[in-house]
């Protein structure tokens, strides 16, 4: 698998704190990749860096062969770069279904003239994005509660919407921030379910987390961030294996207890 997405010594500090510090690593296209960490350690000031949200003091982002360092974040959209949050980013009054249809407007607004005078044009991307919004929700098994109000959902539903509403976007690479943050065993069995269905499609994705048996049990390699700097990286094994690793999840105390 080639590089699909470099990242080339990011640094980013916040007065005297290096939140990220020459961050380098690299997404392969096709990868489920995990960026792992424990709390603190950097991981969405990251991935903030790379998906347009802040912008580096230093280092350099190439995504599918071209330069996007400190595009805007509707930019590396367009691009087929699409990253969710932490915290849910639904409108609670509104239905899953027009949830879900905003997210396909970045590839699919006709712009504000043609939209207001609904010329043709318009009328024509929105009826691609009616369909391209069904399609996902019948993907992710949301096509039950397309008219429910997003906010009645549990909140892994609520999780899986925001990668509903991503994915509206087409995206080539998604970036997953936490997407398992505060669920339940058995919703985070759901959310892994469906990250695999979204690469048994072709997207390519990035999970950025501090779970690590939610990460070992997903991806293909995982990358581990310490104190904003790249500590480890290998497949799910060998990074768990490894002592630093387990150091700066446990502590040197509890790592020697842990055998290693």
């Amino acid at each position: 698998m080639s590089d699909f997405l470099t990242v080339d010594g990011l640094s980013r500090h916040f007065g005297g704190v290096k939140a990220v510090n020459d961050l380098s690593f690299t997404v392969k296209e096709g990868e489920i990749l995990g960026v792992i960490g424990p709390n603190g350690a950097g991981k969405t000031t990251s991935i903030n860096l790379v998906s347009g949200v802040a912008k580096p003091d230093q280092g350099k982002v190439v995504f599918a062969g071209g330069a996007v360092t400190g595009k805007a974040p509707h930019l590396l959209a367009r691009m087929g770069l699409v990253r969710t949050f932490q915290a849910t980013t639904v409108f609670p009054e509104r239905s899953v279904h027009e949830n879900v249809l905003r997210g396909t407007y970045l590839s699919r607004y006709p712009g504000f003239f043609a939209a207001f005078f609904n010329t043709p044009r318009a009328r024509k991307l929105a009826a691609e994005s009616e369909a391209l919004a069904h399609e996902v929700l019948e993907w992710l098994g949301l096509e039950t509660v397309a008219w429910d109000p997003a906010g009645s959902l549990p909140y892994g539903y609520q999780k899986t919407l925001n990668m509903a509403i991503a994915l509206a976007a087409k995206p080539r690479l998604i970036m997953l921030d936490e997407p398992v943050a505060g669920l339940s065993a058995e919703e985070t069995d759901h959310v892994r379910d469906t990250i695999l269905k979204v690469r048994d499609r072709g997207i390519t994705v990035a999970v950025v987390d501090h779970n690590m048996r939610f990460i070992s049990g997903l991806c293909d390699r995982v990358v581990v961030i310490n104190q904003g700097s790249r500590l480890a990286e290998g497949t799910p094994k060998e990074v768990l294996s490894n002592p630093a690793v387990v150091e700066a999840y446990l502590g040197k105390s509890h790592a020697a207890a842990y055998g290693q």
